[in-house]
């Protein structure tokens, strides 16, 4: 439909049912309504009201269980949340994708020139290129576009942003160019390999897939091209729990290397048995050859495989909790992940800076307010950023309190699981 249209429908309230499925609390409808008629401005501000537009939505990601197993082809557990990236966009006549982000300068991507280039690690060009690259290379067909997109997936905040701007790329090219065609465990393939090669991130598959396959998924990546998923189904809201995420407001600035160090040491230990990954080698194996690993990879190697062997594991421990209903193993393995990362898998702060440990202190005091009910751990890749904690109800409010008062207002949300992942919204 034209813009003209799409925004008479969206003022009268035809899209509510399918606004209030997709950001699940009621209470964020008039907000979310409003966000999108002010994009759909922006976009005809900036490329005009003439053509036939589309809205897509990618969300951000919660890792529930698994912290940094991907890479080691294990396995996670994680949910898209009511938190998304919007585009609302129109085909292109020409051989180019426009993309304005939020009040940014526009990006012009020449889509007959999909080479990776070194200049555009980091960028936002550099992830554009490299999805048309992957789209093609996938054997299906890139095609221009123009589009305006706005999020509320902030960067630097836990939530994944990089993964929804790549998994709203996906679906965009899926649905205007390949009749939906594209599966979200291949959009979500193409973007590893996006921010892996064309943004020069080293990730695992975790964040894609969690962002395109969407709700709460068990993932299994024994097999990286070809990722085993389950959907898990349980209503936290009516057991009295909610998902908190609170962003300790850490710098990233120089974190890259601790980043890269956890793969590279599990992968380092793997080595030692000549396998690629630790998915490949036995615990009992590893454990037995512990004095030579200490020797030839470190000891902070040796813990780090220790964490992924126990991980993977309580993985498979959460997942059987929540298909019984047993919230309360659940906690103890969300919980007993957090305490892991901090001692085996190190991960909560940089040995560079030992003054300054935002996650450190966040989950200090969560514990403290919790008190024994709930769970907190940190949130992704660790170091600064984020961390997670389930709370009960009857606590939400003085919890938020705590966190907001040593972060900043805003810093503590209260998020709901969203039950999609990359969607054509409107």
């Amino acid at each position: 439909m034209n813009a003209s249209e799409l925004i008479e429908n969206i003022r009268s309230d035809m899209y509510k049912d399918r606004f209030c499925e997709i950001y699940v609390d009621p209470s964020l409808y008039e907000k979310q309504k409003k966000r999108t008629i002010d994009a759909v401005e922006c976009f005809i501000k900036n490329f005009g009201a003439e053509g036939e537009l589309n809205i897509f939505s990618a969300p951000g990601r919660s890792e529930i269980a698994g912290n940094h197993t991907d890479h080691q082809h294990g396995e996670v557990m994680a949910a898209s949340i009511n938190r998304d990236a919007i585009a609302v966009t129109r085909k292109a006549e020409g051989n180019y994708v426009r993309l304005i982000s939020d009040g940014s300068d526009m990006i012009s991507i020449d889509i007959t020139d999909l080479s990776a280039r070194k200049e555009e690690e980091g960028t936002t060009e550099g992830i554009i290129r490299g999805m048309l690259y992957a789209v093609k290379d996938h054997g299906y067909a890139p095609g221009g576009f123009d589009a305006y997109v706005t999020s509320q997936v902030l960067i630097g905040a836990g939530l994944s942003s990089s993964a929804a701007f790549e998994t709203l790329i996906g679906v965009i090219e899926s649905f205007l160019y390949n009749d939906g065609a594209i599966s979200a465990t291949e959009i979500a393939i193409m973007g590893q390999y996006s921010e892996n090669v064309f943004f020069g991130k080293p990730c695992g598959l975790m964040d894609q897939m969690a962002c395109s396959v969407g709700s709460m998924v068990h993932i299994d990546f024994e097999d990286p091209k070809n990722p085993v998923t389950e959907k898990i189904v349980f209503d936290f809201a009516r057991r009295g729990l909610r998902l908190c995420i609170t962003d300790t407001k850490g710098s990233h600035a120089d974190l890259t290397p601790d980043y890269a160090a956890v793969p590279a040491e599990m992968r380092s230990a793997a080595a030692y048995f000549g396998k690629d990954v630790l998915r490949e080698v036995s615990e009992s194996d590893f454990i037995k050859a512990i004095p030579a690993i200490r020797e030839k990879c470190g000891d902070r190697a040796v813990l780090r495989g220790l964490h992924f062997y126990n991980e993977n594991k309580r993985v498979k421990q959460d997942v059987e909790a929540l298909k019984a209903g047993d919230i309360g193993s659940f906690l103890k393995g969300v919980q007993a992940s957090g305490d892991s990362s901090f001692k085996y898998l190190q991960n909560v702060y940089t040995t560079h800076d030992v003054q300054h440990q935002n996650v450190s202190i966040a989950l200090a005091v969560s514990e403290a307010v919790l008190n024994g009910r709930g769970a907190c751990r940190v949130h992704g890749g660790g170091f600064a950023g984020t961390i997670q904690a389930w709370v009960p109800d009857d606590l939400c409010d003085a919890y938020k309190k705590a966190l907001d008062g040593i972060f900043g207002d805003g810093s503590c949300e209260i998020l709901c699981i969203r039950p999609c992942g990359g969607i054509r919204l409107i």
